[in-house]
């Protein structure tokens, strides 16, 4: 059997953020791996550092202390051209709020960050519409953002993170503006995606929902890991969570 595979490692990554005369201790020391092709929920109350060691993976932001390697590149030593290609063809992200652009089409928010890595318009706009087809969006490729409701923008915001064929896609909070049906469509699309292309999927949430499809859950309490679960560690009941025995 082939040996899995570390896209991300972390290694005694710290975050502190000076506020003045107070210095907030925000990461006190997190050490992760995660293999690829994994589905990932990062889970934690508010506070308690998870967005922010999402930012650290993403490459969004520095640690103040230790490294990240994204396929053993530790993206600290990148210089902001470096760091941005990086961004642009390894790793696709979604938001809580879609930040889509709201003049574009929904084909021209997908197909943007093909244009910023030098894709032909022929080929991206072929790919753009595969894309759509793909989350469920036949035939909506002319619409703006304010034409779609929450759900639809938020396909459009899967396509768009896939657009590079990234390795990774990173989702933050991405059923936080979601009902309940149209929340679990998205967690239920991310874990197909995951499937389907072999992308680790990393989500900052809060949505127990997203337990259901996750290969493995971190817990983060107070700037630290408090536990690592595996999926068949949990035992997922309607309304809450309890670790199997």
């Amino acid at each position: 059997m082939a040996e899995s595979k570390q896209i991300v490692r972390v290694r005694g990554v710290t975050k502190n953020f000076d506020l003045g005369k107070i210095v907030i201790e925000v990461l006190k020391g997190i050490d992760l791996e995660i293999e690829t092709g994994k589905y990932i929920s990062i889970m934690g109350p508010s506070g308690s550092g998870k967005s922010t060691l999402f930012n650290m993976i993403g490459g969004l932001d520095k640690p103040t202390a230790g490294k990240v390697f994204i396929d053993e590149v530790d993206i600290a030593q990148l210089d902001a051209y470096e760091l941005a290609w990086l961004r642009c063809r390894k790793i696709g992200y979604i938001f809580q709020t879609f930040n889509l652009i709201p003049v574009m089409t929904a084909l021209e928010n997908i197909t943007l960050p093909m244009t910023f890595a030098g894709v032909s318009n022929d080929d991206a706009t072929k790919r753009g519409m595969a894309l759509l087809e793909q989350v469920g969006l036949t035939g909506r490729h002319s619409h703006r953002p304010s034409e779609l409701s929450g759900g639809q923008q938020q396909r459009v915001a899967v396509a768009r993170a896939l657009a590079n064929t990234p390795a990774i896609v990173l989702a933050d909070e991405p059923t936080g503006n979601l009902d309940l049906t149209t929340g679990e469509d998205i967690i239920n699309l991310l874990k197909e995606l995951s499937v389907e292309r072999g992308v680790t999927v990393i989500s900052a949430t809060h949505d127990y929902k997203m337990l259901n499809v996750s290969d493995q859950v971190v817990w983060i309490r107070d700037g630290r890991i408090d536990k690592i679960q595996n999926r068949d560690e949990l035992e997922i009941r309607t309304g809450g969570l309890e670790a199997a025995a």
